[in-house]
């Protein structure tokens, strides 16, 4: 591996995560680096200008239209009924586009006039199709924000009526618009914020903080409601992103952390234990339906990573400590439908937690480190162009050098970046020497059979020259007496027969 001995962190000054447009609030890569307020005037200003020019265009073919129909026809009697016809045509099609224009402000701020409460109910009575997340049975954690947010609107009495009210026909009114572009249904949501909190500064006299807590309730109500419907629609591109994502951030594995130039040591048991909280955190934030909780889980994995920098620095991290080391982070936990997610609290959370505060510092260095994983290229690695290439097709791998034998063998040149790899290495390095014993063993086993076969075929050749040497004869064996092979000397004397006179 041909690497340059320069090395050059990643560093992103600190002005470039503010809004583009100079207001001193945090942007997004998702809105062009502007903040929420600014993409949201940028986007309005925008689809005015497409609305403008839809006209201009319908108003050019209306004329070509009439001067071709005038000069076909040629006669006075039918051209008189035929413009009528078609400036009609055209009243329909101006209507359509003012309708268009005026339905995002008039959908809204109906919930909030007086007039809304009886032809909300005039609807509702009027057999509307509900949707299915609100016919069929809630889920228990829907049961339980419904309940909460019962519980905490009952302290603010009159207030509390109202935003319930508001609230409910507002998720009705979502129940109708599932057709609609991700971004559509983004300035639906937002717009019922902005009214929202206005009405409670206005109307009630609510304070800018308990403004705050309040909203915080609506937007965990309504997008545990909503959530089903709202994350990663069918008429958005997210599950498209979150693939590609995916399989890149998997094409990355090799990147270690000496490539990155993160400041953590986890060879350090607290530093390794706060990267794993860290990785466990940014995976849980699939989990959560609310906005406020998946940054939640971000602020979480931010500050398990700044406590992992104070530890093996021994001092407080910095911001080019941070991002390398969330970029890190995310390489390693790779999390599920991760631009999915980014979509979802971009585009329905309170704006004013992404425009200020940790979490949307945090939120807004998560977009850049995603950004940067999806640029990431040699140069930012300080890698060869060539081994990076071979890197990424999984041909070669920094750790594991190409080799012909069987057994895998042990780069030891990189340091391992965490524990765990550690033991997975120590592990192979083992079984590397596990099958250096083997084959010693095998070859031993081979050279004492060899031996055993050859001790027995020359003992059988002594053997055999032996016996033609020396050949065994059987006599017959001599006849002799009983007692003949017994010496007479330790016999007794024979019994002398005596006679007795009678």
């Amino acid at each position: 591996m041909s690497q340059r001995t320069e090395r050059r962190g990643i560093h992103v000054d600190q002005s470039e995560l503010l809004c583009n447009k100079g207001c001193g609030y945090y942007g997004n890569a998702a809105w062009q680096g502007l903040c929420s307020k600014c993409w949201r005037e940028e986007y309005q200003r925008a689809r005015q200008k497409q609305i403008q020019e839809d006209w201009a265009l319908a108003e050019k073919l209306q004329r070509e239209e009439e001067a071709a129909y005038a000069s076909i026809q040629g006669a006075q009697s039918q051209p008189q009924a035929q413009p009528q016809a078609s400036l009609g045509t055209f009243s329909k099609f101006e209507e359509k586009k003012t309708n268009e224009k005026t339905r995002k402000v008039t959908t809204v701020k109906k919930f909030f006039s007086p007039s809304s409460r009886t032809a909300s109910k005039k609807d509702n009575q009027e057999g509307k199709t509900p949707s299915p997340s609100i016919s069929r049975q809630s889920s228990i954690e829907t049961d339980r924000a419904s309940r909460d947010f019962v519980d905490f609107l009952k302290t603010m009495q009159k207030p509390g009526r109202e935003v319930h009210k508001h609230s409910r026909t507002f998720i009705e009114s979502m129940a109708n618009k599932k057709d609609l572009g991700a971004d559509e249904l983004s300035e639906y949501v937002q717009d019922f914020y902005q009214n929202m909190s206005e009405r409670l500064m206005t109307h009630f006299k609510v304070s800018s903080e308990n403004v705050e807590r309040v909203m915080d309730e609506v937007e965990k109500y309504i997008m545990t409601r909503l959530y089903k419907s709202v994350f990663c629609p069918e008429t958005s591109d997210d599950e498209k992103k979150d693939l590609a994502t995916q399989k890149r951030i998997r094409a990355l594995h090799w990147v270690d952390i000496q490539m990155l130039c993160v400041p953590v040591d986890e060879e350090i048991p607290e530093v390794s234990e706060n990267v794993v909280k860290a990785i466990t955190d940014v995976i849980e934030m699939d989990s959560k339906r609310v906005p406020r909780d998946k940054l939640a889980c971000i602020t979480r994995c931010s500050k398990h990573i700044f406590s992992a920098i104070k530890i093996t620095k021994s001092e407080p991290a910095s911001a080019d400590d941070f991002l390398p080391t969330l970029i890190y982070i995310v390489l390693k936990a790779n999390p599920p439908r991760l631009q999915s997610n980014i979509q979802y609290i971009t585009r329905f959370c309170n704006p004013s937690r992404l425009m200020t505060g940790e979490d949307g510092y945090y939120f807004t260095n998560l977009c850049c480190a995603v950004a940067f994983i999806e640029k990431l290229d040699a140069q930012s690695l300080n890698l060869d162009p060539e081994d990076f290439e071979r890197y990424m097709s999984g041909q070669a791998s920094p750790r594991r050098p190409e080799t012909d034998s069987s057994w895998p063998q042990v780069d030891p040149g990189p340091v391992v970046s965490s524990p765990a790899l550690a033991k997975v290495y120590q592990n192979l390095e083992l079984l590397s020497g596990l099958g250096g014993r083997q084959d010693r063993v095998l070859a031993a086993a081979q050279s004492l059979q060899s031996d055993l076969m050859t001790w027995q075929e020359s003992v059988g050749q002594e053997v055999q020259e032996i016996m033609e040497k020396y050949p065994l004869e059987i006599r017959p064996p001599a006849p002799s007496a009983i007692d003949s092979d017994v010496e007479n000397d330790l016999l007794p004397p024979p019994l002398t027969p005596q006679v007795f006179a009678g």
